[in-house]
């Protein structure tokens, strides 16, 4: 099984403000635009005689992640999922069950994965691991974090090849029940909220309408995005460890030619939005977790 990095970002194919108490916002309100996913469809020949267990994705609640689906995959049921500085972040179990394999094939294969078994025939499996943060025979829950996003076995780019089977056959992969979109690539937002991740997305902080255009990783500690709609630019900072605990964090945005905005302080969740309009005008960006920052160079010019 080799799985090469065909898309992504390298080659492309195909409580206070803060907490924050005055934004809150029912958590129900995330889930209906949580997930994009095409009409559920019968697999046919497969054994799916037991139900399939609730999955969601391998990833924090609120993460926004491309996920690619091939014919000439092996299996070809399997998805490869990419984001910008992804090496190193963390993947979670879609899932609850009781890890199964631990495994490590070298420099060919899966490299480094994880197999974990949910009952009923059913399991999923997580390669191209950089960490394996569990053992066999370990209990996990749904949302928990089992390794890292690496880069290792027949991997030409840092990546999760992620894989949910039934009875020993790769299926195609459904998330709040819906099935992903086969064949090509799609944008998929995490809704697996089991495991103590941060509720709020970008998108949800910034308001409606807006779309990612970059983001930067800030260690383990969060990431800050630069979004964009209508000639106006957000940043946002959201938290991925101490989720719901109030610490330093903060986000930034500067119009070229004019003034500086940042909302910093401790936060529960994230810092921002910074909104400022910069229709035609370079942008400069950032924020911070802690001891983590980011600043970029002047970008995004258009």
């Amino acid at each position: 099984m080799g799985c090469p990095r065909v898309f992504g970002w390298s080659q492309q194919v195909g409580v206070t403000d803060g907490g924050k108490v005055k934004r809150t916002r029912w958590f129900a309100a995330l889930v209906g635009a949580a997930l994009v996913a095409t009409t559920v469809v019968n697999v046919v020949g497969t054994p799916q005689a037991s139900a399939a267990p609730a999955f969601q994705m391998p990833f924090p609640c609120g993460q926004t992640w491309q996920g690619q689906t091939r014919t000439n995959h092996s299996p070809a049921n399997a998805v490869d999922f990419n984001r910008t500085n992804d090496s190193g972040d963390p993947v979670v179990a879609s899932a609850g069950g009781t890890v199964s394999r631990v495994a490590n094939e070298g420099n060919t294969s899966y490299g480094r994965w994880i197999e974990i078994n949910h009952g009923s025939g059913w399991t999923s499996r997580y390669a191209h691991l950089s960490v394996q943060r569990v053992s066999v025979g370990q209990s996990v829950s749904k949302g928990q974090r089992i390794g890292d996003v690496g880069n290792t076995g027949g991997s030409t780019g840092a990546h999760l090849h992620y894989e949910q089977r039934s009875g020993g056959v790769a299926v195609k992969i459904r998330f709040n029940g819906s099935q992903i979109y086969y064949w090509g690539t799609r944008s998929y937002t995490s809704n697996n909220c089991g495991g103590g991740g941060n509720p709020y997305t970008p998108q949800e902080v910034c308001g409606s309408g807006y779309s990612v255009i970059n983001s930067h990783r800030l260690g383990d500690a969060g990431r800050v995005y630069l979004l964009y709609n209508s000639g106006k630019n957000c940043v946002v900072t959201i938290k991925t460890t101490n989720v719901g605990k109030a610490t330093p964090m903060s986000a930034f945005l500067e119009p070229q030619g004019g003034t500086r905005g940042t909302d910093s302080g401790s936060f529960s969740y994230y810092a921002g939005p910074v909104v400022k309009s910069a229709p035609g005008t370079c942008v400069k960006w950032g924020g911070s977790v802690g001891s983590a920052s980011y600043t970029s160079p002047w970008e995004h010019c258009g």
